[in-house]
């Protein structure tokens, strides 16, 4: 898919420094968090080598990555399918705003639909009211689930 000159793609090896970058960047942005780069770059490059820990959309112009996303699955025992989940969003601050996010997305659903998934879900801070509207747009709704963790470590 093109959008103005940037082209939608699944992600290779030659994409894991730029999308590791990214997550740190946007760990940063988001939640004023610090992510440790090495560990960042294992995560990407496992999943980058794994198609069941994740799925890697990049955005390109040219030859430059400027734009991300992973898709991981999850397994619905009351419908029997997988969902799945849009996670590690990230377009780069001089890319915004130009509908790369939309592009993506709609790789994501064409993808899903070859696939014969039925249901893209994906998570986002409280806080961050500009990616909800952004999520919105896209024709995404807020679902009636509440998130709840417990760090172990």
């Amino acid at each position: 898919m093109h959008t103005n000159h940037y082209q939608i793609a699944v992600g290779v090896a030659a994409d894991i420094e730029a999308i590791a970058q990214f997550q740190v960047d946007m760990a940063m942005e988001s939640e004023g968090t610090t992510l440790d780069t090495q560990t960042v770059l294992r995560g990407v490059t496992e999943a980058m080598n794994d198609r069941n820990r994740g799925l890697y959309l990049v955005t390109r112009k040219e030859s430059e990555v400027v734009g991300s996303l992973m898709i991981t699955r999850e397994w619905s025992d009351w419908n029997a399918q997988w969902y799945w989940w849009v996670q590690s969003v990230y377009v780069a601050p001089a890319h915004r705003g130009k509908g790369l996010f939309r592009a993506m997305y709609a790789k994501v659903k064409e993808l899903a639909s070859l696939e014969g998934i039925e249901q893209v879900r994906l998570y986002v801070d409280k806080s961050n009211r500009v990616a909800q509207e952004v999520y919105r747009k896209v024709g995404m709704e807020e679902c009636h689930y509440l998130m709840y963790e417990e760090v172990l470590k």
